[in-house]
């Protein structure tokens, strides 16, 4: 029987906790060396010191985004494996950084709804991809964007890099649009003290015809989740990628990336989410960052409530810029 591959948790905390469960779920085949995190309660607060004491052969990043790089090249030095919460990084210069220093390891980005079945399934509905439009509406309270000193701090957050990755993703892998191509942006900001977008709308078109259009808030009080609406030359589809549903039906079998990650490393299974399949992200999320601020919408076009402000009627004008494949200007949403 292979040993247990060890592993440690960098970033044990908020979401770390997620990552616990899935490295518990794993059974013996996995055994868990050290968590750290910079708050107090866990093995270690000093990363550095616990890959020289504690040597895991594998580690998960559960970091700040902005933290990811120097965290990782950490990582890689020590003679890990890695698997890297989304998004890697956030400017193509540090992909390019990062993926030097990877060379003859196994780095896995944490982009989870890649694993899903129907990535795989999704193909014999429509054939091949020409458009896809993701449509979401959540809700996200005043203390969202005070959670942490980078919450709401331009070059570092947002809804479309931020809250809606795993959609904006999962709509790149989908279509395959890569650089170049053609990017606009419509975004909206409900809070001064904020300086990035909770509302937003996104259009990428390749020049070989195939597009991609994302219309999104965290101001809404009804959820619309996020499903991804694909269009093909054999027919469209609806992708709900948190769930795992192609229209309507949900697809047992998702494969968990750390497992995957371990499958590479014993078996030589491909990884699910090596970093180059995320390099059209990364520069997505780059343009987006280094546009300037959105704009503020006016007390006369919210609603507050007690514990945050709610856009009224957003969730109807997200569905209809995606089913439109218009930005909010363009529909006349906030004139």
């Amino acid at each position: 029987m292979t040993a247990p591959a060890t592993v440690a948790l960098i970033g044990a905390a908020g979401h770390g906790a997620w990552h616990l469960r899935a490295i518990d779920a794993l059974g013996e085949r996995v055994r868990l060396v050290a968590t750290c995190d910079v708050q107090p309660g866990f093995d270690y607060t000093d990363h550095r010191l616990m890959l020289r004491e504690r040597r895991p052969e594998v580690v998960v990043v559960c970091t700040p985004p902005h933290t990811h790089l120097p965290i990782a090249l950490d990582v890689l030095e020590a003679g890990a494996d890695l698997l890297l919460e989304k998004p890697p990084v956030l400017s193509l210069a540090d992909h390019r950084t990062l993926a030097a220093a990877a060379e003859g390891r196994a780095l896995q980005i944490g982009f989870q709804a890649l694993g899903s079945p129907t990535m795989d399934r999704l193909p014999g509905r429509v054939g091949e991809v020409t458009s896809a439009s993701v449509a979401g509406a959540w809700w996200r309270p005043d203390d969202y964007w005070t959670r942490s000193s980078w919450a709401g701090r331009r070059g570092r957050d947002g809804a479309l890099v931020n809250a809606f990755a795993h959609a904006l993703m999962q709509a790149l892998a989908i279509t395959g649009i890569r650089p170049p191509w053609t990017l606009s942006l419509d975004r909206y900001r409900t809070r001064c003290a904020v300086e990035v977008e909770d509302t937003a709308t996104l259009r990428l078109d390749a020049p070989d015809g195939r597009s991609l259009f994302v219309a999104v808030t965290l101001c809404s009080t009804e959820f619309v989740p996020g499903d991804i609406s694909v269009a093909g030359k054999d027919g469209t589809c609806e992708v709900g990628y948190a769930q795992d549903r192609l229209d309507g039906e949900v697809l047992p079998g998702r494969t968990g990336l750390l497992e995957n990650l371990l499958d590479h490393r014993d078996r030589g299974t491909p990884l699910l989410v090596p970093l180059e399949r995320t390099e059209p992200f990364t520069a997505l999320a780059e343009a987006i960052l280094a546009e300037g601020p959105p704009t503020l919408l006016g007390p006369d076009r919210l609603a507050p409530r007690p514990d945050g402000v709610e856009i009224p009627g957003i969730a109807g004008l997200v569905r209809r810029a995606a089913a439109e494949r218009a930005h909010f200007r363009e529909i006349g949403a906030f004139q």
